[in-house]
Order: C-alpha cells, then sequence, then structure tokens
C-alpha cells in the first residue's frame, strides 16, 4: 500500500473518530501500521506532523463552538481533548490570537486548520486544506 493511501486513511479516521480519545498508539492499532511508519508517511505527505494536525483539527471544531453555540468553554475545552480549561486557552490563544471568551464575543468562526485533502498525481500528491465556511453566531 503507497503511502498517499494510508494518508488518506489517516485522514478518514481523523476525521471519524475526532472527538473520541485519539493517540498515535491507538490510531497504529487501528490502522495496523507501526505510529513510526505512519508519522513519517504523513509527515512526508502533509508537511506537517500528525500530532499538529490532530490538534489543530480539535481546535478548529472547539472554534466552530465556541462562535456558534453557548457551550461552556469548560467543556469545549475538554471535548478538545484538553485536561484542563487552562491549557486549553493558551493553545487557542497561540493558535488563534484571542482566548476563548474573545473569540466567542467576536462571534465569527473562521478556520484555521481544515480538513486536508490529498489530491493525486502522476508522481506526487497536492495537498489542499479544504475551507470551512465562516458564519456569523446568531
Amino acid at each position: 500500500m503507497g503511502g498517499r493511501s494510508l494518508t488518506n486513511r489517516i485522514l478518514s479516521y481523523v476525521e471519524a473518530h475526532l472527538e473520541q480519545e485519539l493517540t498515535l498508539e491507538r490510531l497504529a492499532e487501528e490502522l495496523h501500521y507501526s505510529r513510526f511508519y505512519m508519522e513519517r508517511v504523513f509527515k512526508a505527505d502533509t508537511g506537517m506532523t500528525l500530532c499538529k494536525y490532530i490538534q489543530g483539527r480539535r481546535l478548529d471544531a472547539a472554534a466552530r463552538k465556541l462562535a456558534e453555540t453557548a457551550q461552556p468553554v469548560v467543556e469545549i475545552a475538554f471535548e478538545a481533548g484538553y485536561g484542563s480549561q487552562q491549557a486549553f486557552t493558551r493553545a487557542f490563544h497561540r493558535e488563534y490570537g484571542h482566548t476563548p471568551q474573545e473569540y466567542r464575543k467576536i462571534g465569527i468562526y473562521f478556520s484555521r486548520c481544515g480538513r486536508i485533502s490529498l489530491c493525486r498525481g502522476r508522481k506526487s500528491a497536492s495537498v489542499f486544506i479544504v475551507p470551512e465556511r465562516s458564519r456569523i453566531a446568531a
């Protein structure tokens, strides 16, 4: 099986299980590959580490919830895989330039880490970030 095929399987699995506990060990076990091989192939195909991609997708989902729901920040933090609201706030601020509370007040969702889609070419793959639509929260 080629690297791009594995990367597509990883991307599909991540998207389907984003709200669950998602570790590299679990991914490796589910997809029947070594964690190190998966990390190497994913990085070669996308230019980013698998951990960074998962974190970015989870923060992206959290940003959507902040802008479009009244769900408490602490619940969003735990759903995004953070052990505390403080750790979530630091990571969110680093990625979005605003604290979760500030982002919620702005009320506009914008994606910082959209889903990756691989476009297959004859000799190489191109990576496309699939943008999410922005919307003003009611």
